[in-house]
């Protein structure tokens, strides 16, 4: 799935608490007044495990104050943890409904957790309406995510045409949008060269640029060069891993697989949530026999993210090399009902229904399985839907 692309900081204002008397006395000595200005003042030093601490025992103190959960949900929308700021949100928006702002904060953890159609209302109406150009710049760069996931291209463009509008100058919007609207990326680009000539922006977008031209070479010095301006550069690493995969499998060279992996590591050290980065690594090592580890990642991944369909082939895929047929059909299942067109999916399905002797959903799996191969349909559908994955591929010996 997508991994980390966006740079998100979240501003509230939290000098309402204060204002709040007559809290009780917390059983380690502490007001709840001391507690949300000592949480203010961690906030303020960027000291946001200080802050949780904070304002978690201020709402088990004062369950009720709804401006606390609006706190907590920001804190923990930071530190990335976006199934608690959902929670917290829900919660803040029950006791007081029209707090201002928890909309976005709501619409942004659910486009990061990968549920882009219930995402997609949320963003739309902060993107319309917020007042605050930090949050309605926010909503947007996530909008054109959500567009392009849901298949939107034309609200996608739309949704560029109004951010470049908004925010002509800043060279990430410049480099997403470029993305977006091909028969106008030469312009976009050309304009994030005159504006930001040596950002990041611009190198990375030369990185890509070599990428997709096979320049392997001239990547790798391009994607260094970002980690040289900003080494914890979220999603760089991931890119490199990419290239050097990329080379490996054109010179067959060992160390550019082993460099692959190394960057694959380095990108889930910076955040371990990419899932794209752990998705590669559990892949190679399934190519190298190491089926246990390659298990472990591709249930990691899927742990996150449920819906990664390549992972679900992917995992189905280790349990036929491990002989564990009847493991293989549940992800397997799972995996033709979210793609309907991948011929992997529909041949190890086979695969693993024949193995546990049901041939009469074995021979269904291979018919479809057949179609699909026949057609030729799957091989543009896969390179165009997985251009930032390794797809899973069939056995060399495999006889349709």
């Amino acid at each position: 799935m997508m991994g980390r692309q966006f740079n998100f900081v979240w501003v509230l204002a939290f000098g309402c608490f204060l204002a709040l008397p007559g809290w009780p006395q917390a059983g380690n000595g502490d007001t709840a007044p001391q507690l949300a200005e000592a949480g203010q003042k961690a906030l303020a030093a960027d000291q946001y495990e200080e802050a949780r601490a904070d304002f978690e025992k201020l709402a088990k103190l004062e369950p009720g104050v709804a401006e606390v959960h609006a706190t907590l949900a920001a804190i923990y929308f930071k530190q990335r943890e976006y199934q608690l700021t959902t929670q917290e949100v829900r919660t803040a928006q029950r006791l007081k409904p029209g707090l201002p702002g928890l909309d976005s904060l709501l619409g942004l953890s659910m486009a990061e957790m990968g549920k882009s159609a219930e995402a997609l209302p949320h963003l739309e109406k902060s993107f319309k309406q917020a007042a605050d150009p930090k949050v309605r710049r926010m909503c947007g760069m996530q909008l054109l995510r959500v567009y392009t996931a849901l298949g939107r291209d034309p609200d996608a463009v739309e949704t560029a045409l109004a951010l470049n509008k908004l925010y002509p100058d800043d060279p990430e919007v410049l480099y997403h949008t470029g993305r977006v609207y091909g028969n106008i990326a030469y312009v976009v680009m050309e304009k994030l060269h005159d504006k930001a000539p040596g950002s990041i922006w611009m190198l990375q977008a030369q990185g890509e640029a070599n990428e997709s031209q096979k320049a392997y070479d001239a990547a790798i010095v391009a994607y260094n060069h970002v980690l040289q301006l900003d080494p914890r550069r979220p999603g760089i690493h991931n890119r490199l891993g990419r290239v050097y995969l990329a080379r490996f499998k054109y010179a067959r060279l060992n160390e550019d697989r082993d460099a692959a992996m190394r960057e694959f590591a380095a990108e889930l050290e910076l955040d371990p949530t990419n899932g794209n980065a752990r998705y590669e690594l559990a892949n190679m090592q399934a190519e190298l026999g190491n089926f246990a580890e390659a298990r472990k990642q591709f249930e990691l991944v899927l742990d996150r993210f449920p819906d990664f369909e390549e992972a679900l082939v992917g995992l189905g895929g280790v349990a036929l090399e491990t002989h564990k047929p009847e493991a293989a059909v549940a992800p397997l299942e799972r995996a033709t009902r979210l793609r309907a067109d991948d011929e992997v999916a529909w041949y190890r399905l086979g695969q693993a229904e024949r193995a546990i002797g049901n041939r009469e959903e074995q021979m269904k799996a291979m018919a479809v399985f057949k179609k699909i191969h026949d057609s030729n349909r799957v091989i543009a559908h896969k390179s165009d839907a997985n251009d930032e994955l390794t797809p899973q591929q069939l056995d060399s010996s495999t006889n349709p």
